[in-house]
């Protein structure tokens, strides 16, 4: 084999000689013979055609001349002929000598020739090899292909089975009764935390089996019969355990806030009732509304018949009313009976009930109130059993709707199965007690007590008892409104000549108005009422009208007006003291005792200095209308003006000011009218001044007995009483 590749190589080598030789022959036999070259078309390049342009030369001879050697050569001045040639051999001598240097290395280029042979056999045996290799790959990816469809139809199947299985096993799970949940519901107390876990767990149970039974699940008949037996167990458990809780209340002397605190810690007992044994759960409930019933009522009858042998004993009649003549039989204003109770028309201290401290105050406990023999009066009584009633009455609402869940109207059904008797035994009391009250403010007490607990549970949002607030009120506000018109008619029917002795002073009538006006109007203030203002209206009417009949009855105007202003001054001191300072009584009164005072304070000066003041106004008068000539010859009526006042003013006003200081019994409104006096005094005299000191009646020489009006300013001062 060696010997066969070896022969192939000489062989190689001797062909390679042979074209060389061949190649030196042609060369050596080549002739220039230019027959021997083919006609060549040179088109555009064949310089010998007419079309050649001239142009074009003479730029590639401007170009050759440029050239280093044609430089040279021209400046020699070389033969170009002889150069050609002589550039031509050693172009010729040049070739041989490549080509002696090819024929020198043909042996090299021989070896070189089998090396890139032998390679190319060499690749073509890689390109076959990779070529099957590619084949291969081929498949190996569709192999891979098929794989991953493969996989993902298993991972699809995997999927399916995992959530088959999840179903399966909750359903299992939950139709599964454990053993402990069987011991627990039938041995464990229900009060244990493990009774009402179990419990949990078995609601739950019954429920997903009610929903596989309308799927018509099978396996559900399987556990059903576990399941009924258990929760018939589980109802009469807890139903024995509820209705103990319930007994429980009916024992006296029991707190059953306690129990039923208690019960609402096992609220689900009763939501399994509902939902699995509903008439067990009615049973429950009909036996809570029946017990509580009977012991709300129970309670608040015995509370309310205690509370009223706490009651003042004395209370208004028919005839205690304010144009009622106060006669020592009555005795509602003597100093004894304020021992017991206040008066019906004065609020005194029993406004305090509607202050927030007492309003929501402990209720009072009869059996220490008649220890200490303590009475009250009835709205003191009221406020205490409505707040009892509000309290327990917020405290079921929220029960009943807590532990019975319940909202809305049946909330409220509920609770009126509960509430209604006692609301009714005190909507009857209420009435009875209102058919015979003549107490206005204590009925209106307690009209408003009523409007502030209601604003209290609106406040907590308990709606329980609004009908019963609003029933409380349409029979409190008839009754006040009447007994307020039995009043204002009683005024106006008085007759003053059958009220004894005449007196200047504060007449009762008008101070029991005045107080029974400043209380109404105090009280009415956080919840006005017009119709309430309305009645007030028409009482101050005929109040103002009684008291001018009153001072109709006096010979003099003095005496009308001293009666009249001690009146109106006594109404207002009491009215401000209660009422607001803008009140519409208060702006009334204060008006009258002004005009009624600016006529006192003419009245008393009329008598002492009436002939001055009369000059005075008659003289304005005259000087308006420029006619004081008029008067020129009064020389001896004003010398007797000016003497007569130099001599007796002093005297005139301290007799003025003890006589006013003896007609009012209020000394701050004595000691106002006498400034006021004293002032209109002086303002006279300053006028007197004025009217003598015009041209008419300059020339009198008696203007020089005149006081000095700065002195008598300060004697005057002497005079103002001080208090």
């Amino acid at each position: 084999m060696a010997e066969a590749v070896v022969s192939d190589d000489r062989a190689d080598v001797n062909t390679m000689e042979n074209a060389t030789a061949n190649a030196m022959a042609y060369l050596q036999d080549e002739k220039p013979d230019s027959d021997l070259v083919p006609a060549l078309n040179l088109g555009e390049l064949d310089l010998t055609t007419d079309e050649f342009i001239l142009d074009e030369v003479d730029i590639h001879i401007q170009a050759n001349l440029e050239d280093d050697l044609v430089k040279e050569a021209l400046k020699t001045g070389v033969d170009l002929r002889q150069y050609s040639k002589q550039v031509e051999a050693e172009l010729q001598r040049i070739e041989q000598a490549s080509i002696k240097d090819y024929i020198k290395e043909s042996q090299n280029i021989a070896s070189l020739h089998n090396q890139i042979t032998a390679c190319d056999s060499i690749l073509e045996r890689m390109e076959e090899m990779l070529s099957n290799f590619q084949s291969d790959l081929s498949s190996i990816s569709s192999e891979i292909q098929t794989l991953q469809q493969q996989s993902v139809s298993m991972n699809m199947r995997l999927k399916n089975r995992q959530a088959v299985r999840s179903q399966l096993s909750q359903l299992v799970d939950e139709l599964v009764v454990p053993g402990t949940m069987i011991s627990v519901i039938l041995d464990s107390p229900v009060t244990e935390q493990e009774f009402m876990e179990q419990l949990h767990e078995l609601n739950n149970k019954i429920n997903f089996a009610k929903e596989l039974s309308f799927r018509e699940t099978l396996a559900c008949s399987d556990i059903q019969d576990i399941v009924d037996r258990l929760k018939i167990k589980a109802v009469t458990k807890i139903r024995e355990f509820i209705l103990q809780k319930i007994y429980s209340f009916r024992k006296p002397m029991t707190n059953y806030q306690i129990p039923q605190n208690n019960l609402l810690k096992f609220r689900f007992f009763y939501q399994f009732l509902l939902a699995n044994e509903r008439t067990v759960a009615k049973e429950i409930r009909d036996e809570y509304v029946d017990t509580m019933s009977k012991i709300y009522y129970s309670y608040f009858k015995s509370y309310s018949s205690r509370l009223l042998k706490v009651q003042y004993e004395d209370v208004a009649d028919k005839d205690d009313l304010m144009g009622v003549e106060d006669t020592a039989k009555k005795g509602f204003f003597s100093k004894p009976s304020l021992k017991s109770r206040n008066t019906i028309f004065t609020v005194g201290q029993r406004g305090a009930v509607l202050s927030p401290a007492e309003l929501e105050g402990p209720i009072l406990i009869p059996h220490t109130a008649q220890r200490g023999d303590i009475r009250y009066p009835y709205e003191t009584l009221f406020r205490s059993q409505h707040f009892a009633l509000l309290d327990n009455g917020c405290r079921e609402y929220l029960f009943l709707s807590d532990f019975f869940m319940v909202a809305g109207n049946s909330a409220l059904d509920l609770f009126n199965c509960i509430m209604g008797k006692t609301l009714g035994m005190f909507l009857k009391n209420i009435s009875t007690y209102v058919s015979d009250c003549y107490d206005s403010i204590a009925v209106f007490l307690c009209i408003h007590i009523i409007l502030r607990f209601k604003t209290i549970t609106t406040k907590r949002t308990i709606p329980a008892l609004d009908k019963y607030w609003e029933a409380v009120l349409e029979l409190l506000w008839p009754r006040f409104e009447l007994i307020l018109e039995m009043n204002i008619q009683s005024i106006r029917n008085t007759d003053p000549q059958k009220l004894g002795v005449l007196d200047t002073r504060p007449h009762y009538i008008t101070r029991r108005y005045a107080e029974f006006s400043s209380a109404i109007v105090s009280i009415n203030q956080t919840f006005p009422n017009e119709r309430t203002n309305t009645l007030l209206a028409q009482l101050q009417v005929e109040v103002e009208n009684f008291v001018l009949k009153m001072a109709a009855e006096f010979p003099s105007r003095k005496d009308q007006l001293i009666f009249l202003i001690n009146n109106y001054d006594m109404m207002l001191s009491v009215l401000m003291e209660r009422a607001a300072d803008d009140s519409k009584e208060v702006e009334g009164f204060q008006q009258l005792l002004l005009a009624r005072t600016q006529e006192f304070i003419e009245e008393i000066l009329s008598p002492p200095f009436g002939g001055m003041i009369a000059f005075v106004k008659e003289s304005e008068a005259l000087m308006e209308r420029g006619q004081l000539d008029r008067l020129k010859n009064d020389e001896a009526r004003i010398t007797q003006l000016i003497r007569g006042f130099s001599t007796t003013w002093k005297q005139s006003v301290e007799a003025m000011s003890q006589d006013v200081m003896r007609s009012f019994t209020n000394f701050k409104n004595g000691t106002s009218i006498i400034q006021g006096a004293l002032t209109q005094l002086i303002q006279y005299y300053h006028g007197f001044h004025k009217v003598l000191s015009q041209p008419t009646f300059r020339s009198l020489a008696v203007r020089s007995e005149l006081i000095n009006l700065h002195h008598l300013m300060v004697e005057v001062k002497k005079h103002k009483p001080n208090f």
